[in-house]
């Protein structure tokens, strides 16, 4: 029977996507899979890349976005190949031939769609073309017997070719998704799957680009697969001109200038961008004399993307008004590990006796939370084209976070907000947001929460001291905790204040 497709806005945090519910039989059924590794942002990405390539895909009213295979539908393979050449969160994706939650109902469902579609699956099991096939199961461990077994019962496959299983014609994938919960194993597979490979991830680029082989990386410099996740959602595409007004060792940049961009940034630490900070490598005791961001892109190939790095202070804007960027892609201080800073302001200069060619470094002080983060937006407002994108990171405390608490602004809409867990206090949310209005008067209607004026450091550290009390209070407490568990055992303090089971316990004593 016919499926009647329903046309809806779904809403990925910041990115709208029009996806239309329910399998369209003109289209090829695929299956995305995922790593199950910063699991908050795949959505984002994956709705990134749709718009990057514009590209259409269906996906199931079922679909659930947490689980790491989702079944999709799109246009043909070249769809299938153009989104896999950029994804970070994609492990790879295969043609789905079978798609099952019933492990009896799999292979009558696999040999019926086999035979119904001969004509145009043959050339799969044509005899020149090797083939693979490979088992493999989620959150439950077969062993090699268990997988090959697995195979035989796929006996009704028209293969004619020669197995080879370094560097197969045709890999074929069998699958079993068992559910997230380890500690809740269902008795059943929950979704059995099996599909043709069709193309990987560029996870390969997260090793590419990693820090321990990078040239030049400093205390907070960004996570390879988080740089290349925060280019994707800025759309980033090959000509387009990058900023990152909070440079640093330049981790953004690389990210950027993979993806065909010409990147540019500043930093107020001169010591930073000109490679003169004390080395972060362990047993390095002096930097080399050419370790700077410029090193870090002739590294990877991408030196001719390199526009400039100049030391600037971001609340004093040095750029010629007519300037415009595509994408602004930056990870502010929080102040926690990297101070913030500002130069500043002085309605009259104080009498000195340094002559004037004298060279002059000016004093710095804090820069607000707020005001940082007013002027982030404001001035991504002003220098961001039309439809270009800010994407930057936002901290929070995660016991009293809400979405009323992001900045806002007239300009900007919120299109994505991920978040990425940093200890069991604190977190940061990615944020994605897209220029959809140029209007003058709008041009600084920056608005913050009252609760996040205050500086992210001090509201963390308060935090800290509320949760933790002193050294002292933390032992008590824990002894507390042991003392229960001990009595919930059955155990009973001795006079020697050794803690041992209760008559008929056993032998077992603990300090």
């Amino acid at each position: 029977a016919r499926v009647d497709s329903v046309h809806i806005s779904v809403h990925v945090q910041d990115i709208t996507l029009q996806i239309r519910l329910g399998m369209a039989s003109s289209w090829k059924k695929y299956v995305l899979w995922f790593a199950q590794e910063h699991v908050d942002f795949r959505q984002a990405e994956i709705a990134s890349l749709l718009r990057v390539w514009n590209i259409p895909m269906n996906t199931a009213k079922n679909h659930r976005p947490e689980n790491p295979f989702w079944v999709v539908e799109l246009q043909g393979e070249e769809d299938a190949r153009k989104l896999a050449s950029r994804s970070m969160s994609l492990r790879c994706i295969f043609e789905l031939w079978s798609h099952t939650n019933l492990l009896g109902a799999f292979h009558d469902q696999l040999n019926g769609y086999i035979k119904s579609n001969m004509a145009m699956l043959g050339p799969w099991f044509r005899e020149d073309r090797s083939f693979k096939v490979t088992v493999e199961t989620y959150n439950k461990h077969f062993s090699q017997a268990e997988k090959v077994a697995k195979i035989e019962t796929l006996h009704y496959l028209p293969v004619t070719g020669p197995v080879n299983l370094k560097t197969p014609d045709v890999h074929f994938w069998y699958i079993e998704f068992w559910g997230l919960d380890p500690m809740n194993v269902p008795e059943a597979p929950l979704d059995v799957l099996f599909g043709r490979w069709v193309a990987d991830g560029r996870r390969d680029m997260i090793n590419e680009i990693s820090l321990k082989k990078r040239k030049f990386i400093g205390n907070t410099s960004m996570d390879p697969q988080l740089s290349l996740l925060m280019a994707n959602q800025g759309l980033v595409r090959q000509g387009d001109l990058v900023l990152d007004p909070f440079v640093g060792s330049g981790s953004l940049l690389v990210a950027a200038a993979k993806f065909g961009a010409y990147v540019l940034g500043s930093d107020i630490d001169y010591m930073t961008v000109h490679g003169k900070s004390k080395p972060t490598r362990v047993n390095q005791k002096v930097r080399e004399a050419d370790e700077n961001i410029y090193a870090n892109l002739k590294q990877y190939g991408c030196e001719d993307r390199f526009v400039d790095v100049l030391i600037s202070d971001f609340s004093r804007s040095i750029w010629n008004t007519n300037l415009l960027f595509d994408s602004i892609i930056t990870d502010p201080p929080y102040g926690i590990r990297e101070a913030t800073e500002c130069i500043e302001f002085k309605t009259q200069r104080r009498a000195t006796c340094l002559n004037e060619g004298v060279v002059h470094y000016p004093s710095t002080s804090p820069y607000q939370f707020d005001q940082l983060y007013r002027d982030l937006m404001n001035f991504s407002a002003r220098y961001l084209k039309l439809g270009g994108r800010l994407v930057c990171w936002f901290p929070v405390l995660r016991k009293d976070f809400t979405d009323e608490m992001l900045p806002r602004h007239k300009c900007l809409k919120l299109v994505a907000n991920s978040e990425q867990t940093l200890t069991v206090y604190s977190a940061r949310r990615l944020l994605t947001y897209e220029k959809v209005s140029d209007r003058v008067e709008d041009l600084d209607s920056y608005e913050l929460a009252q609760a996040m004026v205050d500086t992210f450091r001090r509201r963390y550290m308060n935090m800290v001291q509320q949760t933790s009390g002193t050294r002292k209070e933390r032992r008590a407490a824990l002894r507390d905790v042991g003392r229960e568990e001990a009595m919930r055992r059955g155990k009973t303090l001795d006079v020697d204040g050794k803690w041992k089971y209760m008559s008929g316990g056993g032998d077992k004593a603990d300090k």
